[in-house]
């Protein structure tokens, strides 16, 4: 993807901005002379940040405003490490808005519409998110955050909800209590954002049948602003992103070299507008690629395709790699299988053990099934693996990020 005269020139005056005042990109750039960047090869050069930068970079190591220019901060949602802070100013919150009012917008989001939240508030990025993007639409928020199925049914219903913002997890228990309570002809569902994890086709299809909506992805990062940089339109071929306040890379994940367009990699964000905390070629372990051509919804953003997985979600048996990807892509061809598994790993006597629990849809035989999986799993992963039929619902639902695969070997 080649980089515009616009992209080029905001690139250019944060790296003089960043290198002439104390913070966390004029030590790292210190050896760098900024005005011989001069092309997009040359920006190509520029060393990568990873998530180790910004994690010794804590608290505040990334500010890059005075104090009294910073209004809020975020945290990363990881759960194992220093934590990564990001803060935000005024300005940083005002474009995250506008940036997300586009996402609802491409949705065919508009202010007569009611949206409700699910993702969770707090030093995480999400559910603010969402409900920033929805004041600046001008649409009636209602802020439920995670949890208490009760009452967010009854309040889906009572306050006559159009769209659902939600984890695909989260969509799909609500889809199953909806069901469950024989509440589809009460609801007034008519989309669903979801976002915050990868999800299947076949999960797709349910959550979409389920509630009788349309779904549309949405993409961000804590890093990034958040949720809110990229989202895809009604013809569900890619995600838009919004290239005057981010500009996209994809790499080789091994060795770093910027690939061509249509090859799958990994994804690299430089932020264009952020005051807080700019970033760099910030590697996200997010796998896609640029779709290329025009899109038949008309817009003129670009667009990266549906993550594959992540770089770092990978697990390597018997020499395979192995993404949860695969794993969804092979059940979409399998009949008797419903969307949701787990895949776990273990160590005994000696070699790697794999077990698929699988979630069978109703009035299928369980042996019978189990053996189909098995051998499409043989046949499209490359390795055998132990297949344990269970029935829908028996698997647990997450009201934020489902994990799928559990590697115990270490």
């Amino acid at each position: 993807m080649r980089m515009t005269e616009l992209q080029f020139r905001l690139i250019k005056e944060n790296l003089r901005l960043l290198t002439s005042k104390p913070c966390f990109y004029k030590e790292k750039l210190q050896d760098i002379d900024i005005e011989s960047i001069k092309t997009q090869e040359d920006f190509e050069k520029l060393p990568f940040t990873w998530k180790g930068d910004l994690r010794e970079a804590y608290p505040l190591g990334l500010q890059a405003v005075p104090d009294e220019e910073i209004v809020r901060i975020h945290s990363s949602s990881g759960t194992t490490g220093t934590p990564i802070i990001i803060p935000y100013t005024q300005k940083d919150v005002d474009d995250w808005a506008k940036m997300f009012a586009r996402c609802y917008e491409m949705a065919g989001i508009t202010a007569l519409d009611r949206i409700q939240i699910t993702p969770g508030y707090g030093l995480w990025t999400a559910g603010i998110g969402f409900q920033l993007g929805a004041e600046h639409l001008g649409a009636m928020t209602i802020p439920m955050g995670p949890g208490n199925t009760d009452k967010q049914l009854r309040m889906m219903q009572d306050m006559k909800a159009t769209v659902l913002c939600a984890t695909s997890s989260y969509a799909l228990l609500l889809a199953e209590e909806i069901a469950k309570r024989d509440m589809t002809d009460k609801v007034c569902l008519k989309k669903g954002v979801i976002g915050s994890e990868r999800w299947g086709e076949k999960m797709r299809k349910r959550i979409a049948a389920e509630l009788g909506v349309q779904l549309y992805d949405i993409y961000g990062l804590t890093e990034v602003y958040g949720p809110g940089i990229a989202m895809s339109c009604d013809y569900e071929c890619g995600m838009h992103y919004w290239d005057d306040y981010v500009y996209f890379e994809i790499v080789d994940p091994k060795t770093g070299e910027v690939l061509p367009d249509g090859e799958i990699g990994e994804l690299v964000i430089t932020t264009l507008r952020k005051q807080g905390a700019p970033l760099i070629r910030y590697r996200t372990h997010d796998l896609t690629r640029f779709i290329p051509g025009d899109c038949p919804c008309g817009s003129r953003f670009p667009r990266i395709d549906t993550l594959i997985g992540r770089t770092d979600d990978m697990v390597k048996v018997k020499g395979v790699n192995i993404f949860p990807s695969q794993i969804e892509e092979m059940l979409k061809g399998v009949e008797e299988a419903s969307s949701e598994y787990q895949f776990m790993l273990d160590h005994m006597n000696g070699k790697d053990v794999c077990t698929l629990f699988v979630e069978i849809n109703k009035d299928v035989e369980p042996k019978a099934a189990a053996k189909v999986i098995q051998q499409e799993f043989k046949a499209k992963i490359g390795i055998m693996t132990n297949v344990k039929p269970v029935a829908i619902g028996d698997l647990p639902r997450s009201e934020k990020k489902s994990t799928r695969i559990f590697d115990n070997r270490y």
